[in-house]
């Protein structure tokens, strides 16, 4: 998830800082050692399914959907489970899943994030690249912002030119990192020009950066711009409408919205905050909620042999857990002790113990499915060119030999997040100490752990933490920039001078296929230093009661106006 609001402007945030996947507590382990709450589920209930529930042809406890059903009338409203309240709905702030999944339907980018991961236009109808530093885009005409005023070029300018403006610290700033300015070239024409190529940005042109509000509401809202009270005044199928904190967002179809092919086919939808798990869980299997993402592992099977209620569907997603070294120059300089710690986990355990098999185990920080404009080829050559960290103890309790670290200390950041979160930090505990280390846990608030991944004196004291992390963008390098030195969200202050040029390099080319192989170079050299500590991705779920139908199962749902498919069955 993504980072909260820094109190002062931050230093160029980098795109792709995230925040745990849930900052609520669904249920509390009970204290019990790791190895055995692993072990139990492992060898126990974590095999037994409720009947009815069936696996994928391949053995796989799931199959991932392009769709569903399309629905078959208009309704007068839905509700939809949100785990947390969503901390702004300013899109500068927007970088967490409950702030997206609400405002992709509400506000819209220059592109569109389509569910298989491709772009399409979306406010901007066009961008031409005449030379390597200018990007010329074509506004679409006719387009109304709620309040019935029509965007222009002027809207779209000062849309973006916030990314910029350090009195606003955007959490998108690394977006903009290489742009020089961003001015109108005509009443439906914006040029930006860069002060180096960057064939990057415009991936990132489908999410956040590329949002477009009205510029007389940024003007007139001030500061309150995003909050409950002042919401947002933007151009997509759905208007805001009313927040009540702590309680709910309401947002009402917005009729005269440009694209008929997305005209919401419900007059309302209600987002209901529900962070305890099994109250959210017990309200799709009531009717009360009609449908939610990111389901809590241990609820998906559940829910799956509960087919009167509703169904459950799984879809692309960009995520992977990680074990993220904060501090390289303690316990965890080695390179072997990293890559000791990595082979001391079983992580095939793990992902039945922590996700109840809904996940997978993989050696990288992405998933292929951002590697989509990129030559199959190219993108096998860069995963398999990974190091691979196989569970294997007597070979870690060797290499944390030969680096003389036996008996060393960290200190572990941990906070009880959801029922996998526990789970997983309690197996990497176990696993440090069976092979000499000493974890000293550090247990904070589900608040605090946010501020990990912004305020570096939040990290000062810690050593480890854990992250699902998820890309924005159909771009592989997006996570690779983010550990160039003295990036923000190079939380360990990894430096490696081949590496940086290699992903500096990488922005200057045009080509996806020639750009992904620098990429797979950088993926490369990142693996075999340990960086960070891939442990699984893992998939977009998604749940719809019984009464409605129609959104994709896919993590674009941030960025995609994904309400507006949702109507009866």
């Amino acid at each position: 998830m993504r980072q909260p609001k820094a109190q002062t402007p931050a230093p160029t945030p980098s795109q792709g800082a995230v925040r745990p996947k849930q900052r609520t507590t669904p249920s509390r382990i009970t204290a019990v050692t790791v190895a055995g709450v692993v072990l139990g589920l492992v060898l126990g209930g974590c095999g037994v399914r409720p009947a009815g529930v069936t696996d994928a042809a391949d053995g796989a406890k799931y199959t991932v959907s392009d769709s569903t059903e399309p629905p078959s009338k208009e309704i007068d409203n839905f509700t939809w489970a949100m785990y947390a309240e969503p901390f702004s709905l300013d899109y500068a702030y927007a970088f967490d899943y409950p702030d997206n999944t609400v405002l992709s339907n509400v506000c819209e980018s220059l592109f569109r994030w389509n569910a298989d991961l491709s772009s399409s236009p979306g406010l901007a109808t066009g961008v031409e690249n005449p030379d390597p530093l200018t990007w010329v885009y074509t506004i679409r005409q006719g387009v109304k912002f709620h309040d019935g005023t029509e965007m222009t070029a002027d809207d779209v300018v000062a849309s973006l030119s916030r990314h910029l403006d350090p009195e606003v610290g955007s959490f998108w700033a690394s977006s903009y990192q290489n742009v020089e300015s961003i001015v109108k070239t005509g009443d439906y024409q914006v040029t930006v020009t860069t002060t180096r190529p960057d064939y990057v940005f415009n991936a990132s042109l489908v999410g956040a950066p590329g949002v477009v509000e009205s510029a007389k509401t940024l003007e007139d809202a001030g500061k309150d711009y995003g909050n409950s009270k002042a919401g947002v005044n933007c151009t997509g199928p759905f208007q805001f409408d009313q927040w009540e904190a702590g309680e709910s967002i309401t947002l009402k179809r917005f009729d005269d919205y440009w694209d008929p092919d997305l005209k919401a086919k419900s007059k309302q939808v209600t987002f209901t905050i529900l962070p305890d798990a099994t109250s959210r869980i017990n309200a799709f299997q009531t009717g009360e909620i009609d449908g939610g993402f990111a389901i809590p592992s241990n609820a998906i099977d559940i829910l799956k042999a509960n087919k009167d209620a509703g169904s459950l569907y799984f879809g692309k997603d960009t995520s992977v857990q990680s074990m993220v070294f904060t501090n390289l120059a303690g316990t965890f300089k080695d390179v072997r002790v990293r890559k000791a710690l990595m082979m001391a986990i079983n992580r095939d355990a793990l992902i039945k113990a922590a996700e109840q098999g809904y996940a997978k185990k993989t050696d990288a920080l992405t998933t292929k499915s951002v590697w989509k404009d990129i030559q199959p080829g190219t993108t096998d050559e860069a995963f398999d060119g990974l190091l691979s960290t196989p569970y294997d103890l007597a070979e870690a309790k060797r290499l944390i030999k030969e680096a003389g670290a036996e008996g060393s200390t960290f200190v572990f950041a941990t906070a009880s997040l959801n029922a996998a979160f526990d789970i997983a930090a309690r197996a990497i505990a176990s696993a440090a100490k069976e092979i000499g280390l000493e974890p000293e846990i550090q247990t904070m608030s589900n608040d605090k752990y946010t501020t990990l991944f912004s305020d570096p004196e939040a990290r000062r004291n810690v050593d480890l933490l854990v992250t699902s992390w998820y890309l924005s963008s159909t771009e592989p390098l997006e996570m690779y920039s983010v550990l160039r030195t003295g990036d923000f969200s190079n939380y360990g202050g990894w430096s490696n001078p081949e590496f940086d040029d290699v992903v500096n390099s990488a922005y200057g080319v045009q080509d996806p296929d020639a750009r992904g192989k620098l990429t797979g170079k950088a993926a490369k050299l990142a693996s075999e230093e340990v960086v960070w500590g891939p442990l699984y991705e893992t998939v977009t779920s998604m749940w719809l009661g019984k009464r409605i139908t129609g959104a994709d199962p896919s993590i674009n749902y941030m960025y995609f106006p994904w309400a507006a498919q949702i109507g009866g069955r």
